[in-house]
């Protein structure tokens, strides 16, 4: 059943309606690759195989009676630890929470899989309470490469990323504060969204407020428009989500990139400096782009780094997120962590206020900008994969994780759709990808350019290829 694990949702889908394999035998065949990836990758926290297979037991009753529960019915999924999942400890990386909760409710994506009957196998790893772009904490330890275990996953959602890369399940969920499901989707050689803000509910509301995302991580685009049919729908629990969409994603796909004004951006202006295998990779993919019929300008947006207005915010989040621990707790944390907190609970209410000035224009001048442009395509970063267990590459000179995702980080700002495409490796099989970003509440055209990426044979649900090979 190893064969299972290389298939996107759709076609198990379509697999399950033939009767070429069931529920079952899909679950099996997940659970069996996380348990064999996780010795080396360290995707999980906890595999939950019992209850998996009991669903999809139910799962398999359901398609023998010509009944499916919903667009997810059997389909194995994943779920990051940030987010809460009915009658399983939600950790958030940290050894700091405490495990005997009561853990009865889901996050509303959480509610939407379950509705649509899909099969959660496990959790995945993240930094404590999701703070920076790569995977390791006190709690699980590092989560490595799926291409190089020497090298990081990349973060927060490294887990998702690396399990769906490796084939424990075609769907994960993840949440996006920073980059957080495009960095590792670049690193690891999978598509991932970070939608418009409120198209997802988030239940708990984040500490770190409006920046907080929740996307979802697949194989390729068709599957996260599947997947964004079923949790981009609003829920009484979050007060700032959105009506539903006008209607489904998938739907949208076909429609191609004809016509379509880009703008890429290869440096933002020369701001970043980028590795020439991710700036050829992408380049290529642009080119590719125009040969489908975008018309293409290769331009730069109006965007000065924001990142000391992103630290205000986001520091301060992360003070938040721990005030209430004791002593005892904080000597738990990962001391990074303890770091950006203690500075983020220096700021004042008017350096919190002057940040979110900084992020209202930025935000006006990225609306201006779509006025003349439908997509905006960049490097999603301007590396790939560097040593496992360090917070920033050695020899960088970077304080930060901030210091080397440069091209995320403003759409959290910004609250804008954005996506990570894997457009080909580096020499070492590293791989590269592609960031899409369109207007707010423009998740459609994202998905749609995404898509035919994916149709042309550019970015492939497979293992990545080297560039230029």
């Amino acid at each position: 059943m190893t064969e299972l694990t290389e298939l996107t949702a759709v076609r198990l889908l379509d697999g399950y309606r033939k009767g070429e394999w069931s529920p079952v035998e899909a679950t099996r065949a997940a659970l069996e690759r996380a348990e064999a990836i996780q010795p080396e990758v360290n995707a999980f926290v906890r595999l939950t195989a019992e209850e998996a297979l009991e669903q999809a037991r139910e799962s398999q009753e359901r398609w023998r009676r010509g009944e499916p529960r919903g667009l997810l019915d059997g389909v194995p999924v994943t779920v990051k630890d940030i987010l809460l999942q009915r009658g399983t400890p939600t950790l958030r990386g940290s050894r700091a929470v405490d495990p005997a909760g009561q853990w009865d409710e889901d996050a509303p994506s959480v509610a939407r899989l379950r509705e649509h009957g899909a099969v959660f196998i496990g959790k995945t790893t993240t930094p404590e309470f999701g703070w920076k772009g790569v995977t390791d904490s006190p709690l699980s330890g590092i989560t490595r490469n799926p291409c190089d275990p020497s090298r990081t996953a990349g973060g927060s959602s490294g887990g998702s990323a690396a399990a769906v890369a490796l084939g424990a399940g075609p769907l994960s969920l993840g949440t996006d504060g920073g980059g957080s499901v495009r960095i590792p989707a670049s690193f690891c050689g999978i598509f991932a969204l970070k939608p418009t803000y409120g198209r997802v509910p988030l239940y708990p509301a984040s500490a770190f407020g409006t920046l907080a995302h929740v996307g979802p991580m697949t194989r390729d685009a068709a599957d996260a428009a599947l997947l964004m049919d079923v949790i981009g729908h609003p829920d009484s629990r979050d007060w700032s989500a959105l009506s539903a969409p006008a209607g489904p994603y998938t739907d949208g796909l076909a429609g191609g990139v004809r016509g379509l004004r880009v703008a890429y951006s290869p440096s933002l202006g020369g701001q970043v400096a980028v590795q020439p295998a991710v700036a050829r990779a992408v380049r290529q993919a642009v080119e590719r782009l125009a040969e489908l019929g975008a018309y293409v300008t290769e331009t730069d947006p109006d965007l000065t780094d924001p990142v000391e207005a992103f630290h205000t915010l986001w520091f301060s989040g992360a003070a938040r997120v721990t005030q209430h621990l004791g002593p005892h707790q904080r000597e738990l944390l990962d001391p990074g962590l303890r770091e950006i907190c203690a500075r983020g609970a220096r700021y004042s209410a008017l350096d919190y206020l002057a940040a979110v000035d900084v992020r209202m224009d930025l935000g006006r001048r990225m609306g201006r900008f779509h006025d003349t442009y439908d997509l905006l395509v960049t490097p999603t970063m301007p590396l790939t994969a560097f040593e496992a267990g360090v917070e920033v590459p050695k020899g960088s000179g970077h304080r930060r994780w901030t210091g080397w995702t440069p091209f995320t980080y403003p759409f959290n700002m910004t609250q804008q759709p954005a996506a990570s495409v894997p457009v080909g490796a580096d020499a070492d099989g590293l791989p590269i990808g592609l960031q899409l970003v369109a207007a707010r509440h423009r998740d459609d055209l994202v998905l749609r350019a995404a898509h035919a990426l994916y149709g042309a044979g550019v970015a492939s649900a497979g293992r990545p290829t080297p560039s230029g090979s």
